[in-house]
């Protein structure tokens, strides 16, 4: 961790100075602000940690709970998500307090006693080592806490404003105005209940859930599936003879299914429990089932086992449904020349679905991730307003492809085995998709952030428009073995990875790393040199690092480019720790398919691969962040 740039720190280095609109930061909320973001759970969470990294921004959200979430209903974490996590700073932690995923338990009905079931099956969670990540169950409200704290702990000092809630909004028709956007709201708890007021924002950030006002108010609509399955959720402490009850478990029996799910802490555990086909006239009775009606149903279904119910933390009745807006924006981008987008939704507010595939918080918290360091840039006048059209064209077709995945999935487990092709279908199932509910599947297209895959060879293991799959290099300066990916935050700041290409530093001065060094260093058109404001450190934009093919002890760091250790901080302290060799046994030149020749891979805020480029293509890397970054004014 990186924290004495600045001067010595003996206390928690976490904590941040406070900057820009995090100094003194009124208690009330103000009548102007320049990102709202209604709603505190997992995508607002997300968005006002990654928005306080940007003091410099107004950025405030409201809730209308009255204090923070106590009983969350969303508690798988898939890996991409820890790895999100390992970016804010607090991955170690909740690996430490969260339940495991190690393997996966298959029950079928047994042939020779039909009424009874038995273990078909026993996977491993992760068969290919899609990720050094695990994958975890954590109780949603523990989650926000840890963004909570993170937004409070960085400069912009973010916190919920509580017991306000959102009532409607207009934007302007002034496209020349920053704060076009007028939003009415209400409290709800406190002295002033009751109560409303206007104030005026730049952007909207619409992280309400599936019945959002915020929606409702730039006239999205979902379309999709009708709910026309229901099933009891419970979160119970009980006792049971089940062998698999501290393990994860897709039960299917003649007399419905289950998804099983052991939770952290040891002793309490979440039962998905079939109810079974909900009639069209049905007027949501089904919503009603009781919890004893719940567990009734759930005994039946793992006979010859039971469970002894001690106490039901909470209880729920939901129906599958899979819906979908046709954009996660205001703005119509069908006519030419449309106005940038103002009000942006996220989560459950434009896509819902089932819970079957641990999806909902996952995708919501990439959906908070995504919008929120393109509002920082620019609104901190790092890019042309046209970043912002990329949220909803990027994450719109994400949501699409998780329900195409969630109704196969969800149907799969409310299919009696006997309907199946086989009985390991399920199982196979499970296996062979496993990357895609891991989160590592999104992949972004073409755009003014995401380049062409024309260099894709140069390194085949990071595929431009996917997340930056890690791999371990070993630091030079003081042998210490890193993941490299591991050391990125999200501070906002663009990546740009330099894999060397064969002469050690020092040794030849024809080497393109040391030809690609002087340019990012002094050349007009370098993204450093243009996009540099006066008194920044050289890496407050661009972090590079360089990774070369040799041994940490076949080279020295004074021989590197000056570029590559940059001074940094009012004392002009030289960083030397973002220089990196190759390991003997775990190459990561073979590891990622990387060409000796070298390549320079660019990896934007949220952790995506933007592009990849050779080492000499100084034109084409200029061109590409000519079309991120605009000047300052």
């Amino acid at each position: 961790m990186h924290f004495h740039q600045h001067g010595y720190v003996s206390a928690d280095p976490r904590i941040e100075a406070a900057a820009g609109y995090g100094i003194d930061r009124p208690q009330d909320l103000p009548d102007e602000v320049d990102v709202l973001i209604v709603g505190s759970g997992p995508a607002g969470m997300v968005a006002a940690a990654q928005l306080s990294q940007y003091p410099e921004v107004n950025t405030r959200m409201i809730e209308k709970r009255d204090s923070r979430l106590v009983i969350g209903q969303a508690d798988g974490i898939q890996a991409r998500s820890v790895e999100t996590f390992q970016a804010f700073g607090f991955a170690e932690e909740i690996i430490r307090e969260g339940y495991h995923i190690i393997d996966m338990s298959f029950w079928n009905p047994d042939p020779e006693n039909p009424e009874h079931i038995i273990r078909t099956g026993r996977p491993k969670d992760d068969e290919t080592g899609i990720s050094e990540f695990p994958h975890l169950i954590v109780n949603q409200a523990r989650v926000l806490d840890y963004f909570a704290q993170f937004a409070k702990q960085s400069p912009g000092r973010v916190e919920p404003d509580y017991g306000i809630e959102f009532v409607d909004l207009a934007v302007d028709g002034d496209t020349g105005s920053d704060h076009p956007v007028t939003v009415t709201v209400r409290y709800t708890a406190g002295a002033r209940a009751g109560e409303e007021r206007t104030i005026r924002a730049g952007y909207v950030v619409g992280c309400d859930g599936a019945r959002s006002g915020v929606r409702r108010s730039i006239g999205r609509t979902m379309t999709g599936d009708q709910a026309n399955h229901a099933w009891g959720v419970m979160d119970v402490l009980a006792n049971s003879d089940f062998p698999d009850i501290r393990n994860k478990c897709a039960i299917s029996s003649k007399h419905g299914n289950i998804l099983h799910i052991p939770r952290e802490g040891g002793h309490l555990f979440r039962m998905y429990v079939d109810l079974g086909e909900v009639p069209e006239d049905d007027a949501r009775k089904v919503r009603q089932t009781s919890v004893d009606e719940i567990i009734d149903r759930a005994n039946a279904i793992i006979k010859p086992y039971s469970i002894d119910v001690k106490n039901v933390a909470w209880h729920s009745v939901y129906e599958v449904g899979h819906r979908l807006t046709d954009a996660f924006d205001d703005t119509d981008d069908t006519t030419p020349g449309s106005p940038c987008p103002r009000v942006f939704i996220t989560g459950d507010a434009c896509h819902t679905h089932s819970a079957k595939a641990g999806q909902g918080m996952n995708v919501s918290m990439q959906d908070g991730f995504n919008i929120s360091w393109k509002l920082g840039q620019v609104l901190s006048g790092r890019s042309s307003q046209e970043l912002l059209r990329t949220y909803s064209a990027e994450r719109q077709v994400t949501a699409k492809n998780l329900i195409d995945f969630d109704k196969e999935w969800s149907t799969l487990m409310a299919t009696p085995q006997e309907e199946l092709p086989d009985e390991t279908y399920l199982q196979d199932f499970y296996v062979k998709t496993a990357e895609f509910p891991a989160g590592f599947m999104t992949e972004y297209t073409e755009s003014m952030i995401t380049a062409s895959t024309a260099h894709q060879e140069l390194a085949t293991g990071f595929p431009v428009g996917k997340r930056f799959k890690s791999a371990r290099v070993q630091r030079n300066c003081d042998a210490n073995y890193v993941h490299l990916g591991h050391r990125a935050r999200a501070d906002g700041r663009w990546r740009v990875y330099v894999f060397a290409d064969a002469p050690a530093p020092g040794n030849s001065a024809s080497s393109k790393v040391t030809q690609l060094g002087d340019w990012l260093s002094a050349d007009p058109a370098s993204p450093l040199v243009k996009y540099r404001r006066a008194g920044e450190d050289l890496d407050s934009l661009l972090e590079l690092s360089v990774i070369y093919q040799q041994g940490h002890t076949e080279f020295s760091f004074p021989d590197v480019p000056t570029v590559f250790r940059p001074h940094v901080g009012e004392f002009d302290l030289e960083y030397v720790e973002k220089i990196y060799a190759t390991l003997a046994d775990e190459d990561i030149f073979d590891v990622r398919g990387i060409s000796r020749d070298g390549a320079v891979v660019v990896v934007r805020p949220d952790q995506y691969v933007s592009g990849i480029f050779p080492l000499d293509a100084h034109d084409e890397m200029a061109g590409f962040f000519d079309g991120v970054f605009v000047s300052e004014q």
